[in-house]
């Protein structure tokens, strides 16, 4: 009998494969295990409707608004991502707040035997257990995001109201293929018989996958980026959303600050298009769902301020596509100099990814306290090999007060390169 939260925890990370700090191994390609949970459980993921969500970058993001909205119109909403920042529980919310410590308990009590018995990876297991206690608690409707590719992932045993899928990038070409067509492909595989299915971004490269695999299972689909674009206003503080050439949303303060978030921000409308045909969801509440993102979802670490004088911000953008994205958005900064606090994993193409980062800059290399991390010190020899000069400083927190202790107001900090290595930011 487990009596604490802390042990469930510790139960959970010692006997149970978890991607997170091992990596590929920990992966299942199949949905067995996952549904064998379930049916021990009482097929929970049929006791609620969802969107389901897969996606390189942006998944993440696409989520929470999701969430918010739904929120912000009175539905009772159940969320699921991966990976936590902080805390296990971050992982499954219901209208913001997160999974008890005591439900944890109880839930690995209860299926413990069953642990034993199918030996599952850490990620179905959380799955099980969101599903778990979203049918316990009797929600209207779930967001839920797929953790790797999406045919084979372990979330992929709901039939959701709408699929979204979200920008493809290279990431994790071990596990899901190495071409953007075989990563589509993988992502394809939540698309359902006569599901609607909302493609963020066309993508010339891929949009066929999507076309040929929604036309297969006679799934309407739609490209989100043809109906929706985000025109930021005068000095970037707030958005207008047009559909066509009408307006349809104006003046939207979203505090998701990342000029990345532009490309989620037509998935998120044209998703809620398609639920408006059978939920009560205003332009309002959708406005101010978008707006209250952040107090209704408590997301973190999208291009996230932690200081000022000097400028610090840090960002999860992990992959190539993330990566170039985030150095898009530090050009555009004005500062004085700049500062990079950086730590990766070793399963990334890191010299394609240092290529990215600007060679002005004064690096601080760091990992973070996983087995996956790569060794800060070949990290900084990686990185000098293309140009960029720092020093070796393995915590984050520690690197982050060298930067602060050099930089000047005028400066700017940024600290990323890596979920994990946001993630163990204290004051994050």
């Amino acid at each position: 009998m487990i009596h604490t939260y802390r042990e469930a925890l510790k139960y959970l990370y010692d006997n149970l494969p978890m991607f997170q700090r091992v990596g590929a191994v920990a992966i299942k390609k199949d949905l067995t295990n996952t549904i064998k949970l379930c049916k021990v459980l009482g097929d929970p993921h049929r006791a609620f409707k969802s969107i389901h969500v897969a996606g390189t970058n942006g998944k993440g993001s696409t989520c929470h608004m999701l969430a918010s909205v739904l929120q912000a119109s009175g539905y009772r909403t159940g969320l699921y991502t991966s990976p936590h920042l902080k805390e296990f529980t971050e992982r499954i919310k219901v209208d913001g707040r997160e999974i008890s410590q005591d439900y944890v308990v109880d839930f690995v009590n209860r299926i413990k035997p069953s642990i034993e018995e199918v030996r599952p990876s850490f990620f179905e297991i959380t799955v099980a257990m969101a599903f778990d206690f979203f049918a316990e608690q009797s929600i209207d409707l779930a967001v839920v995001e797929a953790g790797l590719g999406g045919k084979l992932d372990s979330t992929n045993v709901i039939e959701p109201l709408v699929s979204v899928i979200t920008n493809i990038s290279w990431d994790h070409k071990d596990i899901l293929g190495d071409t953007l067509l075989e990563i589509a492909a993988q992502k394809a595989g939540i698309i359902k018989q006569g599901t609607p299915v909302v493609i963020s971004e066309r993508q010339s490269e891929v949009e066929d996958v999507f076309i040929n695999t929604a036309r297969a299972k006679a799934a309407p689909v739609s490209f989100a980026s043809d109906e929706y674009r985000v025109v930021p206003r005068q000095k970037g503080e707030t958005i207008d959303i047009l559909k066509g050439t009408g307006v349809v949303l104006e003046d939207v303060r979203l505090p998701l600050r990342g000029f990345y978030q532009r490309r989620n921000v037509p998935g998120v409308m044209k998703t809620i298009e398609i639920l408006q045909h059978d939920f009560s969801i205003t332009q309002a509440q959708v406005k101010k769902g978008l707006e209250e993102v952040v107090v209704n979802t408590q997301l973190k670490g999208r291009w996230q301020k932690l200081g000022s004088n000097p400028t610090v911000v840090c960002d999860t953008g992990h992959n190539y596509s993330g990566v170039q994205e985030v150095m898009k958005q530090i050009a555009a900064q004005k500062f004085r100099r700049l500062f990079i606090v950086w730590g990766t994993v070793k399963d990334k193409d890191i010299r394609q990814i240092l290529g990215l980062l600007p060679k002005e800059a004064k690096y601080y290399f760091c990992q973070a306290n996983i087995p996956r991390a790569m060794d800060a010190q070949i990290l900084q020899q990686e990185a000098a090999a293309v140009g960029l000069k720092g020093a070796v400083i393995r915590d984050v927190n520690e690197a982050k007060k060298a930067a602060l202790s050099e930089a000047k107001e005028g400066d700017f900090i940024f600290v990323g390169g890596s979920t994990y290595v946001v993630a163990e930011i204290n004051e994050l």
